[in-house]
């Protein structure tokens, strides 16, 4: 049995300022898969290497596997589809599957644009894909599809969707095989190193309205903190990774294990620094563990402030105020940790003058880095159908927290974008000559250069923020910009699907809390996303 995983080529100058992210999901999914019995298993990395279709299809003719499978987040679906049709044209007799957070809650639209996918594996996806893998080796496929828990798939023109296959109660038993990457490509560019993202728990116990990692991972649930630093030694020792960011909506929640985590990370010594995602009540309830957080190796934490304005707080179903968002950056300047603030931009009621708050507030918090998201709704959110018809455009590709998706009431989208550069370049400009060639601390500082370095040269290059493709280089530009919507594109809406709904302990709307900063809504820091993309 030949399988073969191929992570889509797609690009938006996003995370990808800071470097070349390693994709944790292949690791994970080809290390249970061996535990299983299948080791045959070969990973293309499209994105990194910037793959042409032609040497993608290449591959595929010489590879004949008998499996070809491609995960994706929202904006990369297109690219993932694509990945699989050529797998179809070049491996007739292959079977394709396609996994992801956008295709778990999109089934029923992915499978009718792209009927070439035989099949969807819907949510956590390790146990799932063995037992499709499983199947197809034994013969048992397509004819006891059926049977198969966790899939989504076309019989003649109706799309079947399976019961769901229960969450992996033992987390600790998934095993990643961190040697199916190619680590000398993954080079965080801030400090020159490989970067790993591993995790530490899956799942999230808040429902944010924005987010949907507590739809995909259904439960919550955490790993034994030692058995992490075990494999981040293997990460460090075999694989030469200096820096990882803990792929976890927000690793701070069980406080008890994180501190146990860092904890072990003191007494291996494995001189590795990273970084992590988290809420701001969690710093100002851990003040006295700050200390131990830095010792342990944490140097950049992103904090998910979101607004300027305490109303969007509440759109968003956050617990969170501005003066407790002031306090956080504060004691993390205190203790020595780079801080990223988040902030999301471009909802309906934006303005000239609230886009100037939003910059004016993040003067006065002072933090070591900040970032203007544009606001994303998941097609598959409870925030997206609460907007209603004020969604206009469904171009997925497009939904990367760097394009305006929506159109605030009172500017158009380029004067949107042209503000959101000018906070950018004033922010950036006053850290560049009155910030970081200053700062103390010389691990810091040199830390800090090094994000600075990053971002200048996305800038140089005009990746980032996608400015290249839009056309913006600077306010004269604003007439000329062109996000090149494909309005062609248009929703379906997904049928009622009682297998992504919370748990009755999550459902009521009044409980409604906030994660660390959220789910997709980070892909755009000089930190990755949570990597929680299983095939």
């Amino acid at each position: 049995m030949r399988i073969l995983f191929v992570h889509p080529n797609y690009h938006s100058g996003g995370a990808e300022v800071a470097g070349k992210w390693s994709p944790a999901w292949v690791a994970y999914l080809a290390g249970y898969l061996k535990a299983g019995g299948y080791s045959d298993i070969r990973f293309v990395d499209a994105m990194t290497d910037d793959m042409t279709e032609e040497e993608l299809r290449a591959i595929f003719a010489a590879e004949q596997p008998d499996v070809i499978g491609t995960t994706a987040v929202t904006p990369a679906i297109y690219k993932a589809e694509r990945v699989l049709e050529i797998a179809r044209e070049e491996c007739p007799n292959a079977v394709t599957i396609l996994g992801g957070i956008h295709a778990t809650f999109m089934f029923q639209q992915v499978l009718v644009e792209a009927p070439w996918i035989d099949t969807v594996v819907r949510g956590e996806g390790e146990a799932v894909t063995l037992n499709l893998i499983r199947a197809i080796d034994e013969g048992r496929w397509p004819a006891d599809r059926a049977s198969i828990k966790g899939i989504a798939y076309l019989e003649d023109t109706k799309v079947v969707a399976t019961p769901a296959e229960p969450p992996i109660r033992d987390v600790d038993s998934i095993i990643p095989d961190w040697g199916v990457l190619e680590w000398k490509k993954y080079i965080y560019i801030p400090l020159g190193v490989p970067v790993a993202t591993p995790n530490m728990a899956r799942g999230c116990p808040f429902t944010c309205s924005f987010c949907s990692q507590w739809k995909f991972w259904r439960d919550y649930r955490v790993r034994d903190p030692k058995k992490v630093v075990d494999e981040i030694e293997i990460l460090v020792r075999q694989h030469g990774v200096g820096f990882f960011i803990l792929a976890d909506e927000e690793p701070t929640i069980n406080r008890n294990k994180f501190v146990e985590f860092c904890e072990e990370l003191i007494r291996r010594d494995l001189g590795v620094m990273w970084g992590i995602n988290t809420r701001v009540t969690d710093i100002m309830r851990d003040e006295d563990l700050l200390p131990l957080y830095r010792k342990a190796g944490l140097i950049h934490i992103s904090l998910g402030t979101e607004a300027a304005a305490q109303l969007n707080l509440d759109i968003f179903h956050k617990e969170t105020t501005v003066a407790q968002n002031k306090r956080a950056i504060e004691l993390l300047r205190k203790h020595g940790i780079v801080t990223e603030a988040q902030f999301i931009v471009g909802l309906e009621n934006e303005t000239a003058e609230t886009l100037e708050e939003t910059y004016k507030m993040c003067m006065d918090w002072n933090p070591d880095m900040a970032n203007w998201s544009m606001f994303t709704p998941w097609p598959f959110s409870d925030l997206f159908h609460e907007l209603g018809d004020k969604v206009e455009i469904f171009d997925f590709e497009k939904y990367n927290f760097v394009t305006p998706i929506m159109k605030p009431n009172a500017m158009d989208r380029a004067e949107l974008l042209d503000r959101v550069m000018h906070n950018y370049r004033r922010f950036y400009m006053r850290k560049s000559f009155l910030g970081y060639p200053w700062v103390l601390n010389r691990v810091r500082r040199r830390y800090l250069l090094g994000c600075l370095k990053a971002f200048l040269l996305s800038a140089f290059q005009r990746k980032f923020y996608d400015l290249g493709r839009a056309g913006y280089w600077g306010p004269q530009s604003k007439k000329k910009v062109d996000f090149h919507f494909d309005h062609s594109r248009t929703l379906v809406k997904p049928q009622e699907d009682n297998w992504k709904n919370a748990p009755k302990h999550k459902r009521p709307a009044a409980a409604m809390k906030a994660c660390g900063g959220g789910d997709e809504q980070l892909a755009e820091s000089l930190t990755p996303p949570p990597v929680k993309v299983k095939i």
